[in-house]
């Protein structure tokens, strides 16, 4: 790719932008949120097309209208939210729009045939009539690598492709990516975290501000220097932290049990205690209980048994009104969906159930002290663009992320619960929120952390929780914990006695 330029009105995603990609090598694409990384690769797979540029293919220039284009230059991409249909089966799946068939009808036969020899060639072990809803995250993520590759793909692009696995999901997949380059294929990997990109990785380019900055062999280059490349800036990410003392138990839940909409039990006897100046990280691979747990606690949904106090009020089944006028600040992990409203501007979502606070709220609203109010949060908190009328919709993960917090940590006097804070933010947004999320440790708040990051969770929380099949599995103070013990207890798996034989295990 030479020189692609792409605007939207008067904003500049991609300006005279050079990417270069060898044939059989892992590439790392890296740049902070709006650095211009997704835009570069939606118009290589043809979802965008350039203001100025041009696209070549093993040598050859190219034009690539639409992604049904890219496919047929051999190009894939498996998305970070994956585009399977839950209750088709990985065979119907995979074959979704080229389908096999026999005469007029579909032929399924050959379909799981197909699935088989792909399987067998990546090193799979992948059932064909399984239904992608009982399928774990990992097997679904290689099923859209199939998918990709039975369209032909040579050039495969990845996006945030370790943002959803557990620490032994990641090393398999890279044993796929490496597999894959050693039969040819070109994978072109955008993630935000500079060890995988270290590991798997053999050259990186860093976009900041929509323009090339850098582009790199990762022999010459480290963690550190990839860092100032793209923030601008020194980042020290997992640096040191305060000790601190804790203090009395701020909130403390009992023996919570809870069920879906089908009667299926996601929470089974779950008990904490969250102290004063304490993080109290859940770790867990998602769809484990983290979320269900959350949403009780939040009185977002009611428990079937147990109870939940904070600061010593009893909130069990409680609306979410009432558990945010005890001092409750939530942080949920989808924010587009839970915390922010993308039609109102930044003012109006700062002040989301806040309307009735004595500050803003004089029988009328007073919109004058509103707006002082709400430019002081952005101003705190370094929101950019930093303009109370800026639409929620239009802003970056990390800058969506900054507007949450600026409110909740208004709301929030004593408790903070917050979900995957670092979810699809930048190493800059990351390092903002981590910092903030410490002060608030240092000020005395009790903070639930639920994170399925472990580099994150194993720097910030000082007792860790992890969650298997909706029970906490096991509960220790974060000193000298190994992300190898995490992982095991995030897959179900105890670790060994004395004797060296497993404990007992609800593993599946």
């Amino acid at each position: 790719m030479l020189g692609v330029t792409k605007t939207f009105g008067s904003v500049v995603a991609n300006r005279d932008v050079s990417f270069r990609v060898r044939k059989g090598e892992v590439h790392a694409l890296v740049g902070e949120n709006g650095a211009g990384k997704s835009t570069l690769m939606k118009i290589l797979f043809g979802l965008y097309q350039p203001d100025a540029g041009e696209i070549y293919i093993h040598g050859q220039r190219v034009a690539i209208a639409n992604s049904a284009d890219a496919i047929k230059l051999g190009i894939g991409m498996v998305h970070q939210h994956f585009m399977l249909i839950p209750d088709f089966t990985v065979a119907e799946n995979m074959v979704l729009g080229v389908e096999p068939v026999a005469g007029k009808r579909l032929d399924m036969a050959k379909a799981k045939a197909d699935v088989r020899r792909l399987a067998k060639e990546c090193g799979f072990d992948i059932d064909p009539d399984a239904r992608i809803r009982d399928c774990s995250v990992g097997v679904q993520q290689r099923v859209e690598i199939m998918k990709a590759l039975y369209r032909g793909a040579d050039i495969l692009i990845l996006d945030e492709p370790t943002s959803v696995l557990t620490p032994d999901g990641v090393q398999e997949l890279f044993a796929i990516m490496r597999s894959l380059t050693a039969q040819g294929k070109t994978i072109i990997f955008i993630s935000h975290k500079l060890p995988e990109v270290m590991s798997i990785a053999q050259h990186v380019t860093v976009l900041r501000k929509g323009e090339t900055v850098a582009n790199l062999s990762i022999d010459e280059t480290n963690e550190e220097e990839l860092a100032l490349l793209m923030v601008g800036r020194k980042v020290e990410l997992y640096g040191s932290k305060d000790e601190v003392t804790l203090g009395k138990p701020i909130l403390e839940a009992r023996n919570l049990w809870a069920q879906d909409q089908f009667g299926n039990e996601t929470l089974k006897d779950v008990s904490l205690t969250v102290h004063e100046g304490e993080i109290y990280g859940i770790a867990g691979v998602a769809q484990n209980g983290q979320e269900e747990l959350v949403d009780v606690l939040m009185g977002l949904k009611t428990p079937m048994h147990g109870s939940i106090q904070i600061c010593g009020t009893d909130c069990t089944g409680k609306s979410p009104a009432f558990v945010r006028s005890l001092g409750v600040g939530y942080i949920p992990e989808d924010r587009y969906e839970r915390a922010i409203i993308r039609d109102a501007s930044v003012q109006e979502n700062l002040l989301l159930g806040l309307q009735r606070d004595k500050n803003f709220n004089e029988f009328f609203l007073r919109f004058d002290q509103i707006e002082k109010w709400a430019q002081k949060r952005i101003e705190d908190f370094s929101v950019q663009p930093p303009y109370l009328k800026t639409s929620g919709g239009s802003l970056s993960g990390g800058n969506a992320q900054r507007v949450v917090m600026a409110r909740e940590f208004y709301v929030s006097q004593k408790v903070i619960i917050v979900c995957q804070p670092s979810h699809g933010l930048d190493i800059g947004s990351i390092d903002f929120v981590h910092r903030q999320l410490l002060e608030r440790r240092r000020q005395g708040y009790a903070i639930v952390l639920v994170s399925s990051d472990l580099d994150e969770m194993l720097y910030l929380a000082d007792t860790i929780a992890v969650m298997y099949r909706g029970q906490i599995l096991e509960e220790f103070p974060n000193k000298n914990v190994s992300k190898k013990k995490l992982g095991l207890l995030m897959a179900g798996i105890r670790a060994t006695d004395q004797r060296g034989e497993p404990c007992a295990s609800t593993k599946a």
